[in-house]
């Protein structure tokens, strides 16, 4: 759900303002209303350097940093550590570029083998010259070797390769031939020099590897200072001045769970506020508070938006269907157990911030588990065709492929039947009651050409209510417009039925995922039985290997498409029949940051 926000008005004198947002910054209640202006120049570039600093410290922290003795003397300023990393990340690309260049060199004048260009040039003050020539490989002659001072070098790539030995510093012409140019060194100083680009390189990535080992502390901290400043800053530019200068005016928004403590504050502090509540062109924040389960599902939500201030939160609405979708895809009882203990063992040391992703592991494991044993699937193995002992009785609960199948239909329908629903509830409490009833139409449209594709005929209750479904499209789809209009407008919403037939197919990708995973296991298993089969003595070691590499990668695959595909179906099906317009903006209180809001 959306926190309801309570907007409020700060009436301060002007030489107890600053004072003011310190102890409010304290607080860290307070989402500050912009002006809608742009910044001034100090703090835009302020606003780069945070930018610069953020991603240096995202880059750092992905490197795997293996401990040693530092050599380099490191400043404990974190913004002067930010331009060193900077300075020594050009110069690590500088040598990249540089290598790129010498083995394009080295790929060229591979065909003539290792020299060196100190010879050429000895060879050059004695007065002769080696000039280098290719033809193509169809019209070279053996014969040439003994008419011309040249000596055939090699043939690759449908070319002939050759040198000519001349007193003259010019390459001759040759007319079966093209001259290549004297390139300025030789391949073997190419070699050595990238050898020593690449020593340079390491050594610039060794202080690079030094900074990630000891300076992000450092780092975090100066990104924290730049972020606090800036939104101070922020805050002095967006208010306003009244009463000649002499008090300052500042609006913003707060959660109604924090209302107390804020008003606490304010009456402590004898300053002039008032309340209200906000109006949709005040484009409130927005704070979503949604209980243990639902609460996991969040930043799966927040990956396409957060939803307007004015409309329903579809989290705890998404959340069991994106759950349900993901044990679809996977679809495999073995793998749904694996993900469960590997989450529940790593959850005993993991971090406090990686345990709402374990935990979430955990449901979609749980999820997998239950349709992996109802299409009878295990570790790739068909349950269904091929029962464990003692468990024969299951297979009277699962499901072969067509049923299968039908079962993700199912499940697509019943989902876009759920968001009209909310979609009618949602409009009928933002807009009245009667922008609801269109949705309700759609509902009992679709409804009705179910039951009528169901029956194969023409049944006369589902015929009519399938019309009434159709007058209420018609006439409700634009509540607050003319008569004529609300029946152009209604008919052209009638249109989209075709939508909702290609959402309902949209649907099948569940069953075709599950099938994948299930048909790549079994792969997998009879390729690591012949390996078990065919070879000897180290059969069974290989067959054992074989199998965790192949289910492991397997598994990893199919987690992906397992996570993609059902957020496809949310963010677009779903949503698209839910009415989500989304946009809204995040809750951002003035605080000090590095402090949980």
């Amino acid at each position: 759900m959306i926190e309801p926000m309570y907007k409020y008005y700060f009436l301060v004198p002007q030489g107890d303002y600053l004072r003011f947002l310190m102890r409010l910054r304290q607080l860290g209640v307070l989402h500050v209303k912009g002006n809608g202006g742009g910044l001034p120049s100090d703090l835009q570039d302020r606003l780069e350097a945070q930018n610069r600093l953020q991603q240096v410290l995202d880059l750092l922290a992905k490197r795997e940093v293996q401990p040693r003795d530092w050599t380099e003397e490191l400043p404990e300023d974190g913004l002067e550590l930010m331009k060193r990393y900077e300075d020594w990340n050009d110069k690590v690309d500088d040598r990249e570029q540089e290598m790129e260049q010498l083995d394009k060199q080295l790929e060229q004048w591979r065909p003539w083998g290792d020299f060196s260009g100190k010879t050429l040039d000895e060879l050059a003050d004695t007065g002769l010259y080696i000039h280098f020539f290719s033809c193509p490989a169809k019209r070279w002659k053996p014969g040439w070797t003994a008419e011309y001072p040249i000596a055939f070098v090699a043939e690759e790539n449908g070319q002939a390769h050759f040198i000519y030995l001349s007193r003259e510093a010019e390459p001759p012409e040759l007319p079966f031939a093209d001259a290549w140019p004297r390139p300025a060194q030789g391949t073997r100083e190419m070699r050595e020099q990238r050898r020593r680009l690449e020593d340079e390189k390491a050594a610039w990535n060794d202080r690079i590897d030094q900074l990630a080992a000891h300076g992000i502390p450092a780092m975090q901290a100066a990104l924290y200072r730049l972020q606090d400043h800036l939104q101070f800053r922020e805050v002095v530019h967006h208010s306003r001045e009244e009463a000649d200068g002499h008090l300052m005016l500042l609006e913003g928004f707060v959660p109604d769970s924090r209302r107390q403590d804020l008003e606490a504050f304010l009456h402590d502090a004898k300053v002039l506020f008032l309340r209200d509540r906000p109006k949709p062109k005040d484009n409130p924040p927005v704070l979503l508070r949604n209980s243990g389960f639902s609460r996991l599902f969040e930043p799966i939500g927040e990956l396409f938006s957060l939803p307007d201030y004015s409309e329903m939160d579809l989290t705890p609405y998404f959340a069991p269907f994106f759950m349900m979708f993901f044990g679809f895809c996977l679809g495999d009882a073995g793998y749904g157990l694996v993900m469960v203990l590997g989450a529940t063992i790593y959850r005993r040391w993991a971090r406090e911030s990686y345990q709402p992703i374990l935990r979430l592991l955990q449901w979609l494991g749980l999820a997998t588990v239950i349709f992996g044993a109802l299409t009878g699937t295990f570790f790739g193995l068909n349950l269904v065709e091929n029962p464990i002992p003692g468990l024969e009785a299951a297979r009277n609960f699962m499901l072969d492929s067509n049923q299968a199948f039908q079962l993700a239909l199912v499940l697509g329908m019943v989902q876009i039947l759920f968001g009209l629903v909310l979609k009618a509830v949602n409009q009928a409490r933002q807009y009245g009651w009667m922008h609801g009833i269109a949705p309700v139409g759609w509902m009992i449209l679709l409804l009705s050409l179910l039951d009528i594709g169901l029956l194969k005929q023409l049944d006369p209750v589902s015929t009519y209510t399938a019309w009434g479904g159709v007058a209420l499209i018609v006439l409700f789809s634009d509540p607050g417009t003319s008569l004529p209009g609300r029946v152009g407008k209604g008919l052209w919403e009638l249109y989209g039925i075709t939508g909702f037939f290609g959402d309902l197919l949209s649907y099948i990708r569940l069953f075709a995922l599950g099938i994948s995973s299930a048909i790549l296991g079994y792969v997998v298993n009879n390729i690591a039985w012949q390996i078990n089969q065919g070879v000897p003595y180290v059969g069974p070691v290989l067959f054992v290997l074989f199998l965790l590499v192949g289910h492991g990668a397997n598994l990893l695959i199919a987690s992906l498409g397992a996570f993609v595909h059902p957020m496809r179906l949310t963010f677009v099906e779903f949503y698209k029949n839910a009415g989500f317009k989304g946009g809204g903006r995040k809750y951002d209180p003035l605080r000090k940051h590095g402090t949980e809001t």
